[in-house]
């Protein structure tokens, strides 16, 4: 197979890990062959194990190994200290920022400073999608339960329009659906938000929910809920740049990150075949392979590789 035409980036770390966790990370990921790096808090302002002025130092020190960095920002803005930490982001003078929230996207307009527009966005449709690009959106994250064909028909028309902009694909990694201003780890273990223990420590790949008959079907995360299921669009990449994609992301884990981005890495540059590396690949999974919502049907099925090319 052929190289395809898609850059790779690695998401920002939606759990919540130590410093040293952090750090030791991020260290690693310097060397794997990424194309851009997402840095930042996106889920809840309470996780200060970084601040905002780590983040943009670790920005540097990643920028300084050749990679793309993004800042991404807090998505559900809830207090003054959260919008505080966002015009910090927003200030930094030099780095892209990731919007998951429409005030972080107004900010950086006002700044003249382009963004990313996440898919917190909730972007549906090209009329969205071409505000986004008034404000100055380079890039774009489509919502993760955007299938195919409504994406395919989104760019068809943002490509007659003529929108000079960038779209990045959620390809690897629990989906995050929802957030919410109720921490649902702090329920889970009977402990007010407000004095939480920073309980979501003890859950680095989030805490799973099971139905009665044992089936998992989501996992929680502070205030975010995602899918049990891992989102694994590696047999579709081939089919994406018709579409339209440019990039995909792959959403980083406690545990397997490096292997997964080098399967990908692989694939992308025509060097492996698909079912061979999701063999590879399923072991290292936080949740069973899915890929549903990319087919137009309920996020939780299970991955289909038979329509995986055009």
């Amino acid at each position: 197979m052929p190289p395809l035409p898609l850059k790779l980036s690695l998401g920002p770390v939606l759990f919540f890990w130590s410093r040293d966790e952090i750090l030791r990370f991020y260290a690693e990921a310097a060397e794997w062959p990424l194309d851009a790096i997402y840095l930042g808090e996106v889920v809840c302002g309470r996780r200060q194990q970084l601040r905002g002025q780590d983040w943009i130092a670790l920005a540097a020190d990643l920028a300084a190994a050749g990679h793309e960095v993004v800042l991404s920002c807090q998505a559900l803005i809830e207090s003054e200290s959260d919008l505080k930490r966002l015009a910090r982001l927003a200030d930094n003078g030099q780095l892209t920022i990731e919007a998951n929230d429409l005030g972080a996207a107004r900010l950086a307009s006002e700044r003249k400073l382009p963004f990313v527009a996440g898919h917190h966005l909730n972007i549906y449709n090209t009329d969205t999608l071409a505000l986004m690009r008034r404000l100055g959106a380079r890039r774009w994250l489509p919502p993760v339960e955007m299938g195919r064909d409504a994406l395919a028909a989104v760019l068809a028309e943002a490509a007659r329009r003529q929108l000079d902009i960038e779209t990045e694909v959620f390809a690897w990694g629990r989906l995050p659906l929802a957030l919410s201003s109720r921490c649902f780890t702090a329920r889970h273990y009977n402990l007010n938000k407000d004095d939480c223990r920073f309980r979501c420590l003890e859950h680095p790949d989030g805490l799973r929910l099971a139905t009665r008959d044992g089936q998992g079907f989501l996992a929680i995360n502070g205030t975010q809920t995602l899918s049990d299921g891992c989102q694994a669009l590696l047999p579709h990449l081939p089919a994406m740049p018709p579409l339209g994609v440019d990039r995909v992301r792959i959403s980083p884990q406690a545990q397997g990150t490096a292997a997964v981005v080098s399967a990908f890495r692989r694939m992308l540059d025509g060097h492996g075949d698909a079912a061979a590396l999701m063999a590879e690949l399923a072991p290292q999974a936080p949740g069973a392979p899915v890929d549903g919502y990319w087919r137009g049907l309920a996020g939780i099925l299970p991955l289909e590789t038979s329509d995986a090319h055009p």
